[in-house]
C-alpha cells in the first residue's frame, strides 16, 4: 500500500505545482495588464505600441555545433496613431553559430542585417544596420525548470543619412526562467511559460543618443510545442528607454514560431522509405 499513496502525494503535488504555476501565470498578466494601462497614461513620457515576430530555424550540426537562422519584422505605432500596425519599422535577417561547450555552457556568434525602415528610437530611415553579436549563456538548472543567464556583446555599425556608418558597442544582460506545466522538459504538446529580465549599456553614438543605461526589458509569455520540433510563443514585452528629449515606453506583443530541422523532417515525409505499415 505505502508505494500506492505515494504514487498519489506525487499526482497531487504535481496538479498543485501546475495550479499554482497557471495562477502565478494569470497574476502577471494582469500585473501585466495594469503597467500596459498606466503607461500608455503617463504624459510625460512617449509611448508606442509595437508588434514582434520572428521566425528561428535550427538545425544541429555534428559534435557540439548547431545552426540557427532568424527572419524578423517589427511593426510600431506613432505618439498620435496608437495602432500597433501603424508602420512596418523593421525588418532583419541574422545567422547563429552556436557551441555546447558543456552541459552549463552555450557559447554563440551572430551576424546581423537591420533594415531599418522606421526606428522610432533613433534618428534614421529606411538605412541598414550591420551587427555582430558575441553571446554566452549559463544555465543554472535545467531540471523541472529551466533558468538561465545571458550575456551579449553587440558590434552595432548603423548608417546615417550621410552614408557614414556610426559604430557602438552594446552590451546585454538577461536572466530568463522557462517552466513546463505538463511536462519535465519541452516535447510534443508541452505547455510552458516564460519570463525574462533584460538590461542594456552602451556606448555614446550620434545616432542612438549618449545613454550609458540603454533601456530594460520586461517579458512574460507562453508556448506550445506541437510537436518536438516546432513550438510556437505569445510574449508581452515591456521596454523602458530613457532619452535627454523624454523617457520612451514600448508595449510590445510578440509572437514566436520555433522550427527545428525542418527541411530534413519535410524531406525525410516526402522522400521516407515505405514501411510495412504504408503497404
Amino acid at each position: 500500500m505505502q508505494p500506492t499513496y505515494n504514487r498519489k502525494n506525487k499526482i497531487h503535488d504535481t496538479i498543485y505545482q501546475r495550479r499554482f504555476a497557471l495562477r502565478l501565470l494569470h497574476y502577471f498578466f494582469r500585473l501585466v495588464i495594469l503597467v500596459f494601462l498606466c503607461n500608455t497614461g503617463y504624459s510625460q513620457n512617449k509611448t508606442y505600441n509595437q508588434f514582434w515576430n520572428e521566425f528561428q530555424f535550427t538545425r544541429p550540426l555534428k559534435g557540439k555545433w548547431a545552426l540557427e537562422f532568424n527572419l524578423g519584422q517589427t511593426w510600431t505605432s506613432t505618439p498620435v496613431d496608437k495602432n500597433f500596425f501603424h508602420t512596418n519599422s523593421q525588418l532583419y535577417l541574422r545567422a547563429w553559430v552556436h557551441y555546447y561547450a558543456s552541459p552549463r555552457w552555450k557559447l554563440s556568434f551572430s551576424y546581423a542585417y537591420f533594415y531599418n525602415k522606421d526606428v522610432p528610437e533613433i534618428n534614421q530611415s529606411r538605412l541598414p544596420e550591420l551587427r555582430a553579436s558575441y553571446q554566452a549563456i549559463y544555465f543554472i538548472k535545467k531540471i523541472g525548470y529551466t533558468l538561465s543567464t545571458r550575456m551579449r556583446l553587440e558590434d552595432r555599425h548603423i548608417l546615417d543619412s550621410n552614408n557614414v556608418y556610426n559604430a557602438s558597442y552594446r552590451y546585454r544582460q538577461q536572466i530568463k526562467l522557462v517552466y513546463p506545466f505538463n511536462s519535465k522538459v519541452i516535447r510534443k504538446n508541452s505547455i510552458y511559460g516564460f519570463s525574462s529580465e533584460e538590461i542594456y549599456l552602451k556606448t555614446s553614438n550620434n545616432l542612438t543618443g549618449s545613454q550609458f543605461f540603454d533601456r530594460n526589458r520586461f517579458t512574460i509569455g507562453a508556448g506550445y510545442s506541437f510537436t518536438d520540433d516546432f513550438q510556437l510563443e505569445v510574449s508581452y514585452a515591456n521596454e523602458y528607454l530613457p532619452r535627454s528629449g523624454g523617457n520612451e515606453i514600448y508595449n510590445a506583443l510578440q509572437i514566436n514560431v520555433l522550427f527545428n530541422n525542418l527541411f530534413s523532417n519535410i524531406t525525410k515525409k516526402i522522400f521516407h522509405e515505405p514501411q510495412k505499415s504504408d503497404l
